[in-house]
């Protein structure tokens, strides 16, 4: 009989207690209407489902909440010895500039793991550092400038309206409504907001008003662009700009969530559809990212396609961003897991990986 293959489901949740409900439902005075049902679904139950998942389909699986501890981490290899790391780890000891040096170990350990490498991690860690990348090889971002200090005064070329980043920051942090900004006094306000609460550059760039795509590729040695996803603003209010802010990701009781309304696949004229597919493969190529990525795209009103950021390792939530491509895809849940653990294997096999962690540390 064929040994099945061992899977550790590995995250790091230092206080599970924050995702307690705070509330059971909506409160009734909203005033308007949901899109999305809410649900209890904290990150520990997700990734259970996706450990459950995978022993459905023939896998010893398995999920690990490390809790910002190596020597955990450690021992659990060194006692079940997986053969495969599922890395769902963002950060460590709450920063998320150490999730490359979580890979860096697992490469020295010899263990495969998916998703991106340290390399890749690192690089699409620094957003300023992306677009100097991608601008290195011919992709289009849009026009920015990088403030590190506090400012009293401004000196720019840029257009307005002007959207203000966390320049180290992913997953839309510190980006919602008062990012964007129309003039050099809310600019300055802004930057000095991010520069303060942040602790980091902050990065400004021009705003593109437009559609925005999200291109899932999938892939190690040969990558591919899978059906094109974009988020629908045609229900947003006059009151919010047409972007995915912190809210309209993570946050079920915010208006925003509820009116980025994704489609999958986008009705999309056939030569850009092809334009952004290209474009997204070498933006995966040029951050050196692997196995699965989303890169998330606007097409402007004049119909010219700009990254504004590189996600390797994305979401990968059941009906979420880069799931909602796969499924398109023809690819079930399981079967899309399955996908991403066989291109880690299979690169173990083929780079004649092996356990360092065999008498100890």
């Amino acid at each position: 009989m064929k040994k099945r293959l061992k899977v550790a489901v590995v995250y790091n949740e230092v206080d599970p207690s924050i995702y307690k409900k705070v509330d059971d439902e909506f409160e009734e005075e909203q005033n308007f209407v949901p899109y999305f049902e809410i649900d209890d679904l904290t990150p520990m139950k997700e990734y259970e489902i996706i450990s459950k998942k995978l022993k459905r389909i023939g896998f010893s699986s398995y999920a690990l909440n490390i809790k910002d501890d190596i020597y955990l981490f450690l021992n659990d290899i060194k006692e079940n010895r997986p053969n495969v790391i599922f890395n769902f780890i963002e950060l460590f000891n709450d920063d998320p500039t150490l999730e490359m040096n979580i890979v860096g170990l697992l490469e020295l350990l010899g263990i495969p793991y998916t998703g991106a490498p340290a390399l890749a991690l690192a690089n699409c860690q620094s957003k300023i550092l992306t677009k100097k990348m991608l601008n290195g090889v011919g992709i289009k971002t849009p026009k920015f400038f990088v403030t590190e200090s506090p400012i009293n005064v401004i000196n720019h070329s840029l257009n307005y309206p002007v959207i203000i980043k966390p320049a180290m920051e992913d997953a839309s942090a510190g980006i919602g409504n008062n990012s964007i900004v129309t003039n050099d006094a809310l600019l300055i306000e802004r930057i000095n907001y991010v520069l303060k609460y942040f602790e980091q550059p902050a990065l400004a760039e021009e705003f593109i008003e437009g559609r925005e795509l999200n291109l899932a590729i999938l892939g190690d040695e040969n990558p591919r662009a899978l059906p094109i996803s974009e988020i629908d603003f045609s229900t947003m209010p006059e009151h919010l700009y047409n972007i995915v802010s912190y809210e309209a990701k993570w946050e079920p009781h915010d208006e925003a969530y509820h009116k980025t309304i994704p489609i999958c696949p986008a009705i999309l004229p056939q030569t850009i559809e092809n334009d952004a597919k290209k474009i997204a493969i070498k933006a995966f190529k040029t951050m050196q990212c692997r196995d699965y990525a989303r890169i998330d795209i606007r097409l402007s009103e004049n119909n010219e396609l700009f990254v504004l950021e590189v996600n390797p390792n994305p979401d990968l939530t059941e009906g979420a961003g880069f799931m909602r491509s796969m499924e398109a895809a023809n690819y079930t849940y399981s079967k899309a897991l399955k996908k991403i653990i066989d291109l880690a294997y299979k690169r173990g096999k083929r780079n004649n990986k092996k356990h360092w962690l065999v008498e100890g540390y």
